[in-house]
């Protein structure tokens, strides 16, 4: 068994790949060819400090020169902080592959997941990006969706560190960016990406323009929300990984109004799985809001571990 370090990683994992990586593995689970393990946490204090332990994995089959591999994440929190692993088995013998230090291909892995469902999704003629958050996640979104859409320019909202934000991403992507207020950022955007921490809505969902894309990527628990139930309501379609991930861990579902968005209220052809819609693709109207709700599944780790792998003759 091989140990993949991060540096390792970063030689041959690029967006690009990332997002090819994960539209076959979605497409794959889409098909009922890959199977996923949802996430288990556990949580305790020790000296002081707050500790979570959590895992979940997926199955994968063979694509093309990429070998059927069963996998699982794990990872650790310590006061907010993350340190992530990823372990590859053999589908053909269930042997140990390799396990990888994942923290870089998890920050991938989430912008890369919203570029396909935007690529996917979003408005081909879509002008204005909006970026809620001025962190990690934030940044990978903003360059992981102009890969996919020629935005004219960049509207960015955060709490703190919005002018600077701006200024680095306007120097890195070479767009005009512009640190405005979230009603503004809202209003004006073709295709929005909440990535922040926050636990409510970031702003009224019925400023939002018809036809926008509108990824919430923030949260994985069910006690916190980006969108409101305005925007929910407006949402032609509401996109998730998976469903059983969505109904556990995504605040903004769970939270929302009976009769709005909620499991077992929801009109089933409203609330469908990325998966789904790359092997059957629907049609949109132009003034279609699409909701992409993500919170992280397995599959995506999974996916792209496989890829790193191979690309290093591992497996």
């Amino acid at each position: 068994m091989r140990l993949i370090t991060e540096a390792e990683v970063a030689t041959v994992l690029d967006p690009d790949s990332a997002v090819a990586a994960l539209r076959a593995a979605f497409a794959q689970h889409g098909r009922g060819q890959a199977q996923v393990l949802a996430r288990h946490r556990a949580s305790a204090s020790h000296d002081g400090a707050a500790l979570a332990i959590s895992a979940m994995g997926a199955i994968l089959g063979a694509d093309g020169e990429l070998p059927a591999v069963l996998g699982t994440k794990v990872y650790s929190a310590r006061n907010g902080r993350y340190n992530f692993l990823v372990s590859l088995f053999s589908a053909d013998t269930g042997a140990a592959i390799a396990t990888l230090e994942a923290n870089e291909f998890t920050r991938l892995r989430t912008a890369a997941a919203t570029a396909v469902a935007a690529d996917l999704l979003a408005r081909p003629d879509a002008k204005t990006l909006a970026v809620f958050g001025a962190g990690i996640q934030g940044r990978a979104h903003a360059e992981a969706l102009v890969r996919v859409r020629r935005f004219e320019r960049i509207l960015v909202c955060a709490r703190s560190g919005a002018e600077a934000f701006a200024a680095d991403l306007q120097a890195t992507l070479g767009l005009p960016v512009q640190a405005v207020e979230a009603a503004t950022a809202a209003a004006e955007a073709d295709v929005i990406a909440t990535a922040t921490r926050s636990a409510t809505p970031l702003f009224d969902g019925g400023l939002v323009r018809p036809g926008a894309f509108v990824a919430a990527v923030g949260s994985s628990t069910k006690a916190a929300r980006e969108l409101d139930d305005a925007l929910l309501g407006r949402a032609s379609l509401v996109v998730v990984e998976w469903r059983t991930a969505a109904e556990l861990e995504a605040g903004d579902i769970v939270q929302a109004a009976p009769g709005v968005i909620a499991p077992g209220v929801i009109a089933p052809e409203r609330l469908v799985e990325l998966g789904e819609l790359i092997v059957n693709p629907r049609p949109r109207g132009s003034q279609d809001i699409v909701v992409y709700k993500s919170v992280g599944i397995g599959l995506e780790d999974v996916a792209l571990a496989r890829l790193v792998a191979h690309r290093l003759g591992v497996c």
